[in-house]
């Protein structure tokens, strides 16, 4: 069967994540969140202090910070531990003040680059499943296969509360729902690489389907595909 690079892109919380990891486990193929590598490096600008406007300072630190993503270490519900400076920070990168720096770090055009050519590398040998806001569209357009996920403001804040909640965050609906708003605007009005889905991707709304449903289409899709059909 011929390895294939699948992409998978959508905004926060709309289940991207979820398809992406049980899709790749399902296929046995290498998993890769890329958001985890934007929300390690604004994790690292803030604990070294150095200021989120500051676009030169940070984009370095995207060139150079040693990061690495690597499988589960800890059965805690994580999806691949995320080192940084010889620390653990998979949750850390998921506390409301990274939430609140990480589409601005994201945004600047360096970052990107220096953030693309590490996914890029991943990628290089197939049978991998990326996700993330640009996948699809900057980061492997000539990806095998391109999945856009969707779901309502309402149902995602939902789900990221919920989640926050289940980690003992103490953070209100509204202000998750806020933040998701914010970051939808910042990351579709972006000039550099934003939030859009690619023109031959597969769109799935997991506000109207399950992701049993997602999940079945796009295996057959994987499989297909595979089989050169």
């Amino acid at each position: 069967m011929k390895p294939l690079t699948i992409a998978i892109d959508g905004p926060a919380a709309s289940g991207k994540s979820t398809l992406g990891y049980h899709l790749a486990q399902h296929l046995d193929y290498l998993y890769l969140d890329t958001g985890v590598l934007y929300r390690a490096v604004t994790w690292a600008a803030l604990h070294q202090a150095i200021p989120i406007d500051d676009e030169a300072a940070v984009t370095r630190l995207a060139e150079t910070a040693p990061i690495a993503v690597l499988p589960p270490t800890v059965a805690d519900g994580r999806q691949a531990t995320i080192r940084c400076e010889d620390a653990d920070i998979t949750w850390d990168i998921r506390s409301p003040e990274v939430n609140a720096a990480v589409s601005p770090v994201s945004a600047y055009p360096g970052v990107r680059a220096a953030l693309t050519q590490r996914m890029r590398a991943m990628a290089a040998q197939g049978r991998i499943v990326m996700v993330g806001r640009d996948i699809g569209t900057v980061v492997l357009p000539d990806a095998d296969l391109k999945f856009y996920v969707v779901a309502s403001d309402e149902a995602r804040a939902q789900r990221r509360h919920a989640e926050m909640q289940a980690q003992g965050k103490a953070v209100t609906y509204e202000e998750v729902l806020a933040n998701l708003r914010l970051r939808d605007a910042i990351d579709s009005s972006r000039a550099a690489a934003p939030l859009k889905a690619a023109d031959d991707a597969v769109i799935f709304d997991t506000t109207r389907f399950t992701i049993e449903e997602m999940f079945g289409e796009a295996e057959r899709l994987v499989r297909s595909r595979e089989n050169g059909r």
